[in-house]
């Protein structure tokens, strides 16, 4: 009975060892970039992606919350056309932070301090929702150093204003319906977590973002949220009244509206959640409309591209039109 008692631990152990080699192993992000660290504003130092490439030098800036890595997915299919980077702001995943003189300005110099340590030239900033605003803060001040500018959805009042459009603050008052919170099984796996996140938006978002984001447990399950210290931060410039009233700098707007809030509303079963989203829409739909429209007044018309029904992580949910047009415009440029 010793004996077989010993053999049947022993299948067990053998059993799970792999297992928790598995679960227990250092995971790797699958996007094909290197990670360096620059350091900005003398002793802060940011994350940034190189995917490598060839051609002019394309750089893309994340929206407020999110890290480089959301363009895990997305930047690879831009490789055979440029050289292509990517920046995590301050504050937020692996970069660092520092709480003075924090305003739109000094996050505008973060990139230059960047583009100078990657020697850089001229190349065209892609800035998705809060990166519109450090995209016109460069351009205003050094329009030589840039080629061309690319808003992904960030062409609101923090990026360009010249009096004729919404305030975005206007937009953020509006409350849209929230989904409910992921579920035991949803935290199971970053995987699990990933596909929770697709049900609601109706599209996917590369793991290593959502890795930035939360922490990782036991067995691959996923932890609670990490604290991003440039969260104040970002409200804070939002806040300080900074306007861009000219971009002298070639630049191409791409929107999303209608905005989709994706399936978890426009597939709900509960009326009121539809109703709830419609009543979103159509509320930021009229803001939206306003300031697309100052746009296209200052700026030429087919530089002013409108996606309806593509969701505020437009480069995701309408990746291959945002590939084309990115393509489009840079052709254009000198």
């Amino acid at each position: 009975m010793p004996r077989l008692r010993f053999v049947a631990f022993l299948l067990v152990a053998l059993l799970l060892v792999p297992l928790l080699t598995q679960c227990s192993g250092p995971w790797h992000d699958p996007s094909p970039h290197t990670i360096r660290f620059v350091n900005v504003d003398q002793r802060v130092p940011l994350e940034v992606l190189n995917w490598g490439g060839s051609g002019r030098p394309l750089v893309l800036l994340a929206g407020g919350g999110n890290t480089a890595h959301v363009f895990d997915a997305f930047a690879p299919k831009l490789t055979g056309d440029f050289h292509v980077v990517g920046i995590t702001r301050r504050g937020f995943g692996a970069s660092g932070f520092r709480d003075d003189d924090n305003t739109a300005d000094r996050l505008g110099d973060d990139v230059l301090e960047v583009l100078d340590a990657l020697r850089l030239e001229k190349p065209i900033l892609v800035g998705h929702s809060f990166a519109g605003l450090e995209m016109s803060s460069v351009a205003s001040r050094y329009p030589q150093r840039l080629a061309g500018l690319i808003y992904l959805d960030s062409g609101y009042s923090y990026a360009f204003d010249n009096g004729k459009g919404a305030d975005v603050m206007q937009m953020m008052k509006l409350q849209a319906p929230q989904p409910p919170g992921p579920q035991k099984a949803d935290l199971a796996s970053f995987q699990a977590y990933r596909n929770y996140v697709a049900r609601i938006d109706g599209f996917s978002v590369p793991e290593a973002e959502f890795r930035a984001q939360r922490k990782a447990r036991w067995f691959g399950r996923v932890g609670d949220g990490i604290a991003q210290p440039g969260g104040s931060m970002l409200m804070a410039v939002l806040s300080s009244g900074k306007k861009y009233t000219q971009i002298p700098v070639p630049a191409c707007f791409i929107y999303a509206s209608p905005h989709s809030l994706g399936p978890w509303v426009e597939n709900n079963a509960d009326r009121k959640v539809q109703e709830d989203g419609r009543r979103f829409i159509a509320n930021l739909t009229a803001l939206e409309t306003e300031q697309i429209g100052a746009v296209r007044e200052a700026f030429p018309a087919d530089r002013v591209i409108v996606l309806a029904g593509a969701h505020h992580y437009v480069f995701l949910s309408r990746e291959a039109e945002v590939l084309n047009e990115i393509r489009g415009f840079a052709a254009l440029l000198k």
